[in-house]
């Protein structure tokens, strides 16, 4: 090959390195750029609504700037952070403990934000005339053990289950929380609260559990055409209304939460997705929270949104 031949090569291969790196650098800026115009939000069926009502808010807030709220369930959104998929999860549940090792394995220093506080609510068909169940009877109505409601009211038929899909945080924190047992496999495990919320209207035997966001009418009173439920702990005390704030967000009422997202990277000061962030747990952002029929954070959730500050 003469030296004429191989200063070519050598040529074109400097020119493709070249070439390579500009095209590396202008699609690096334009990923930095996409994330300033769309955010992308995965994950519980609980939060889809609320989420995209603080999305709008901050939206017309922030033109061009395109945010997108789907569900498929706590886990999935976490996955989706996992694998890379979208930025930012919401979850109905705290992180498990798998989780946070497959986080520390691939090395993403995930950071948690507390969005709103809820009360998980039990709620019945308008036309049963229960309005409390103990903790305990809850946990025996969902493992099975109690099947007619002639067993705990005035009320007789079979009892009719309705509850989350798997994937979904609401589906866990309740049988840890409630059921502490497997679910009996009579009971309907429905795609998301709105689905659960339709059945016990429909169902004269329902029993079902949503988030509390779900159960307030306009007015911040509980809705007419189902029954809330109020609980009693197990030691007996006092049953509460999940439509107590000050029970819910002081952690008496048995099935209180906190409703969380999980982001992948701590954003940086100033892009929009820490902007968002920011709005969700501010005054504004969370009159949207309260206005949704959630509740809002507490002392002690400010401390873990302290490093947006």
């Amino acid at each position: 090959m003469n030296i004429q031949k191989v200063a070519l090569i050598i040529f074109i291969f400097l020119v493709g390195v070249f070439a390579f790196k500009k095209m590396s650098g202008s699609s690096s800026n334009v990923s930095k750029e996409t994330e300033n115009q769309e955010i992308v939000i995965k994950g519980s069926d609980t939060e889809v609504q609320l989420v995209s009502n603080l999305a709008e808010a901050f939206s017309k807030e922030n033109s061009g700037l395109a945010i997108s709220v789907t569900g498929g369930g706590s886990s999935v959104g976490i996955a989706a952070v996992l694998n890379g998929e979208v930025p930012l999860a919401n979850s109905s549940r705290a992180l498990k403990s798998e989780e946070i090792q497959q986080f520390a394995e691939r090395g993403i220093d995930y950071k948690t934000v507390v969005v709103a506080r809820d009360g998980l609510s039990i709620i019945v068909n308008k036309d049963n005339p229960l309005s409390q169940l103990s903790l305990g009877q809850i946990g025996q109505i969902y493992r099975g053990e109690i099947k007619d409601w002639s067993e705990i009211s005035t009320y007789s038929g079979k009892i009719s289950l309705y509850g989350r899909q798997s994937t979904s945080g609401t589906y866990g924190f309740f049988r840890d929380v409630a059921v502490k047992a497997d679910y009996v496999s009579t009971m309907k495990n429905m795609e998301g609260n709105q689905a659960i919320l339709d059945g016990v209207i429909s169902d004269k035997l329902a029993i079902g559990y949503v988030g509390v966001g779900y159960v307030v009418g306009e007015g911040g009173q509980s809705r007419n055409d189902i029954k809330v439920i109020s609980i009693a702990g197990e030691n007996g005390n006092e049953a509460i209304s999940p439509l107590d704030e000050v029970a819910v967000r002081s952690g008496k009422y048995p099935l209180f939460r906190p409703i969380y997202q999980f982001v992948s990277y701590e954003p940086e000061e100033g892009s929009a997705l820490r902007n968002f962030l920011k709005f969700e747990v501010s005054q504004a952002g969370q009159a949207l929270v309260k206005s949704a029929g959630f509740y809002a954070i507490t002392p002690e959730d400010e401390v873990t949104n302290a490093w947006l500050n």
